[in-house]
């Protein structure tokens, strides 16, 4: 029962984290910004907006590596009511899995024969990276067996939308049937974030495991003030990196400044130097450049006429003028004007009245202008409607009820079919009277003779 609960409520915070961005729509727009990329595969989104703002090859299929154990916090913390007061006994034959696999652990082994907190090895595996922390987690959620916690992996893939992800096991060692793309990789993360701790874990640097004299040491350099060097990058916050020779190094990171948060998926920068993370450069590139070249603005406003329809039946008044429902904002350059910003409308040649102030008559989609090589892109779709209130002039809808009795189909037909019988009646008329006139001349010359 209380499991359902944890689910429920993560359900919850996971639709209120959306409805506090439902007002302004998501969108993606593939800004330039010439940076040049390490990474084959890169996404960025606003977090305060759901809006994306930088997409290259987000639907390809990529190895995850270790930013698999996203999924992994996800389908542990559903099914882990009390994190710190749930223990795990730690066994030998479970970490066995991993002989030979090359693997970066986290000292699990350490404790072979003792118990763990679910919130310690959740530092272990999110923190150093530790897939022997992950396969404890993953033994003990899937009750012995390991395939079932993947399927329960998948399961929850499916459920957040993603199309083109698909897990083999929980940690991210390579497999060929274990893959994602940044776009399914950032819904995943996107949930995750909701979820307790998450935030918290995999924005630390450094964590001490309970009995424990060393320290779980990040593998995130960007937010490792003290380790990470010149990859160190002030604003960014977690989330989780990655690495096998197959997958390149991975990494899920937020940048957050002035108000404004961004989510980076860099998937698939290969590995030339291994010391050299080409992703925590792009990371930090395309932070600085969002950060600092991008903005949220208003681009159409519910005050502002949009288009004008010709309305009928009322007197005195041809035309009403169209508005959006709502303001549409949006992440848009810092440097953009008016003329970026293009507003196609869908409206009907014209309506009759009578209209109330806010009844939809048509739709506009708002695009981004763009440069040449990419057009225009999608901002958002809104209902446009009545500006005032146009009451119908009766006198005209009587005339106008009149012109299309007058000038429909029926009416025309009967009138005919009057005009015809008409004519005959004339004409059968005329012949009667004839007859009888030629009837009176035969009596009169008979009654001659």
């Amino acid at each position: 029962m209380k499991r359902k609960l944890l689910s429920f409520v993560s359900v919850v915070i996971a639709m209120l984290t959306l409805a506090s961005v439902s007002l302004i729509p998501a969108s993606a727009i593939n800004y330039t910004n010439g940076i040049k990329l390490k990474s084959k595969s890169a996404l960025v989104i606003n977090m305060d907006t759901g809006q994306t703002v930088f997409s290259v090859k987000a639907k390809e299929k990529r190895y995850p590596a270790s930013t698999t154990k996203i999924m992994t916090y996800i389908v542990v913390a559903e099914n882990v009511d009390d994190f710190e007061n749930t223990k795990v006994k730690i066994k030998k034959d479970v970490l066995s899995i991993l002989d030979g696999t090359g693997s970066s652990v986290a000292n699990v082994e350490a404790h072979v024969g003792e118990k763990m907190s679910v919130l310690d090895l959740l530092y272990s595996m999110m923190v150093p990276s530790g897939n022997d922390a992950a396969v404890v987690l993953a033994d003990y959620i899937g009750k012995g067996d390991i395939n079932a916690f993947v399927e329960m992996m998948n399961a929850k893939a499916k459920e957040l939308g993603c199309k083109n992800t698909h897990f083999a096991n929980p940690d991210g060692l390579h497999d060929k049937n274990h893959y994602t793309t940044a776009e399914d990789l950032a819904k995943i993360t996107q949930y995750a974030l909701t979820l307790p701790e998450f935030s918290t874990i995999t924005n630390t640097a450094t964590y001490y495991v309970k009995d424990d004299d060393n320290p779980l040491v990040t593998t995130n350099y960007m937010i490792d003030e003290n380790r990470g060097g010149d990859y160190y990058y002030q604003y960014a916050q977690g989330i989780k990196t990655g690495t096998t020779d197959e997958a390149g190094h991975c990494l899920v990171t937020m940048g957050s400044a002035d108000g404004y948060t961004y989510l980076a998926v860099l998937l698939m920068n290969p590995i030339k130097d291994p010391d050299e993370y080409g992703t925590m450069i792009d990371a930090a590139d395309l932070f600085r450049w969002a950060l600092t070249k991008l903005e949220l603005n208003q681009v159409a406003s519910s005050e502002t006429p949009v288009c004008e329809v010709k309305v009928n039946l009322a007197w005195g008044k041809d035309s009403v003028q169209l508005v959006p429902e709502r303001n549409i904002n949006a992440i848009v350059p810092t440097d953009y004007n008016k003329n970026d910003i293009i507003i196609e409308t869908d409206v009907p040649q014209s309506v009759d009245a009578s209209i109330k102030k806010g009844d939809v008559i048509g739709k506009a989609t708002v695009y981004y202008k763009g440069d040449q090589a990419k057009g225009k892109q999608k901002i958002d779709t809104v209902n446009l409607v009545s500006s005032e209130t146009i009451e119908r002039s009766g006198i005209l809808h009587i005339a106008s009820v009149i012109k299309n009795i007058v000038s429909s189909g029926w009416f025309l037909l009967v009138i005919a079919a009057i005009i015809v019988l008409l004519i005959a009646y004339i004409i059968i008329s005329v012949m009667i009277k004839k007859r009888n006139r030629n009837r009176r001349k035969h009596v009169r010359k008979y009654r001659n003779f």
